[in-house]
C-alpha cells in the first residue's frame, strides 16, 4: 500500500492515478476539511478529466484520512516555499511530514520525497532528521526523490504521458520505486541518483524562467523606443533556430516563480543570469501598473476605480492563484498606498480579493478600462464586448482595432 501524504494540486492526481491503476492508496492531508470534501465525493479543485479519474480511483478503492498510515511506501507531496530573503528553500513542511512518517512506519519502508526541492535538500534537511530520530537510512529507511513534472490545466494528461526521473541511493529500491509510477506512467522513466534528481527538475523551471524573462525584457526595450515586440518575435522565430517566447505580465505557480530561486539562494556567487532573469519577471507587475498610469494620463482616465483588471489565476483556464501576476500587480499597487482596481475571473468563485466580481457583464459594464492580464477562453470568445473600452492586452489576445500592449 502507498500513503499519499499531501492532497493538493500534486499529491491528489498522483494519488487518484495510482489508485486508478491497481495500486492500493491512501491518501492523507493535515486539512480535514479538505479530506472531508474528499470522502464526500467531491474533487477540491478543477483540472480537467480530474472529476472522471477521481471516480475511477473511488471505485478502485481510494481511501482519504487525516491520519498517517502504516506502510511500506510513503510518498510525500507537500508545498515547498522559500525564504523570499535569502531565496532558500523552506524545507519545514517536508521536514514535518517525514517526522510524521517515523512515528509511525515500519523498518524497511520508503520515503520517496516527491516535492520540488534544490539540490542537497534531502542532504541537508532530511536524512540529518531522519538519523537524529533513531533510524539508520539504508535499512530502516530507504530514501528516494520522485518530483513531479506535470502543469495545472493538463495534469491528468501530463501524469500519463509525461516522462519521470525517479532518484535513489540503492538502484534497487528505485527500480522498486519506478514500478508504481509505471503502473500509469507512458512515458520513459530514469533511475539516477537523488542529487541529480534534485537538480534536473530545478533546471527544468528554470531553463524556463529564463527564456520567459528573455521575452519581458525584449518587451521592455521595444517599449522604450516605440517597437513592436509582437511582430520582431514573429519575425525572429522564422529562423530555423530561434525559438522565441511570448511576453506577458509576469509569472506566477509554484514551478517557474519559485523554483529558480532555490538555485540563486544556494549558489548566489554563481546565477548571475538565473538571478537576473527572476529580478525581471518579477518585476513585469510593476511594468504592467505603470503602463496602466501611462495610458490612462493617455485617455484622460482620472478614476482608478473605472479600471479593471480580467484574470486572478497565474495562467489560463486553471482555477490555480499561486503567485499570480494580478495578485502581486494589487500587492504592489496597495505598496504605493492605491487601492480600488476592480477584478473578475470566470474561473475564481470565492472572494479572494476586493472589489472582486463573478459575472463578466456586470465587470465589464462598472470599468472603462480593461486589462487583460489572463487568456482565459472567454475572453477571446467575448472580446466583442470590449469594443467600447479602452484596452491594456497584456496577452497579445484582443484582435480590436485599438488595443495597447505592455
Amino acid at each position: 500500500m502507498v500513503n499519499v501524504i499531501g492532497l493538493g494540486y500534486i499529491g491528489l492526481p498522483t494519488a487518484l492515478m495510482m489508485a486508478a491503476h491497481g495500486v492500493e492508496v491512501i491518501g492523507t492531508d493535515y486539512n480535514k476539511k479538505l479530506v472531508d470534501t474528499l470522502n464526500a465525493g467531491h474533487t477540491t479543485f478543477k483540472e480537467k478529466g480530474l472529476d472522471e479519474l477521481f471516480a475511477n480511483a473511488v471505485k478502485a478503492g481510494v481511501r482519504f484520512t487525516t491520519e498517517y498510515q502504516v506502510t511500506d511506501t510513503y510518498i510525500v507531496s507537500v508545498p515547498t516555499p522559500y525564504d523570499k530573503f535569502s531565496k532558500k528553500i523552506d524545507a519545514c513542511y517536508v521536514v514535518a511530514a517525514v517526522k510524521s512518517v517515523m512515528e509511525v512506519c515500519p523498518k524497511g519502508a520508503t520515503v520517496v520525497i516527491e516535492s520540488t526541492i534544490s539540490p542537497g535538500t534531502i542532504d541537508k534537511f532530511v536524512r540529518p532528521v531522519i538519523e537524529e530520530n533513531g533510524f539508520k537510512i539504508g535499512e530502516d529507511i530507504h530514501l528516494v526523490h520522485a518530483p513531479e513534472r506535470i502543469i495545472p490545466g493538463n495534469m491528468v494528461y501530463e501524469l500519463l504521458h509525461n516522462n519521470r526521473t525517479i532518484g535513489a541511493d540503492n538502484r534497487e529500491i528505485g527500480e522498486k520505486v519506478k514500478e508504481y509510477y509505471a503502473s500509469f506512467c507512458q512515458g520513459e522513466i530514469v533511475v539516477t541518483d537523488i542529487k541529480t534528481a534534485e537538480m534536473t527538475k530545478v533546471v527544468e523551471n528554470t531553463f524556463r524562467a529564463v527564456n520567459i524573462a528573455f521575452a519581458n525584457e525584449l518587451a521592455k526595450i521595444c517599449r522604450h523606443d516605440g517597437m513592436d515586440v509582437y511582430e520582431i518575435i514573429k519575425i525572429c522565430n522564422m529562423h530555423p533556430r530561434v525559438n522565441i517566447l511570448q511576453p506577458g505580465p509576469g509569472v506566477g505557480g509554484h514551478c517557474i516563480s519559485v523554483d529558480p530561486w532555490f538555485l540563486v539562494g544556494d549558489y548566489p556567487a554563481l546565477t548571475k543570469v538565473i538571478g537576473e532573469s527572476m529580478k525581471t519577471n518579477d518585476g513585469m507587475p510593476d511594468f504592467v501598473l505603470n503602463r496602466i498610469y501611462e495610458i490612462m494620463k493617455e485617455k484622460g482616465l482620472k478614476d482608478i476605480t473605472k479600471v479593471g483588471l480580467y484574470g486572478l489565476t497565474y495562467k489560463e483556464n486553471v482555477d490555480d492563484i499561486r503567485e499570480s501576476p494580478t495578485l502581486q500587480l494589487l500587492e504592489s499597487q496597495e505598496r504605493h498606498l492605491a487601492t480600488g482596481l476592480k477584478v473578475y475571473d470566470p474561473f475564481i468563485t470565492d472572494d479572494v480579493v476586493k472589489n472582486q466580481y463573478h459575472d463578466l457583464d456586470k465587470f465589464l459594464n462598472d470599468v472603462d478600462m480593461v486589462v487583460v492580464m489572463v487568456k482565459h477562453n472567454e475572453i477571446k470568445e467575448n472580446a466583442d464586448k470590449l469594443a467600447n473600452k479602452v484596452i491594456l492586452d497584456c496577452q497579445n489576445v484582443i484582435d480590436l482595432p485599438e488595443v495597447y500592449h505592455i
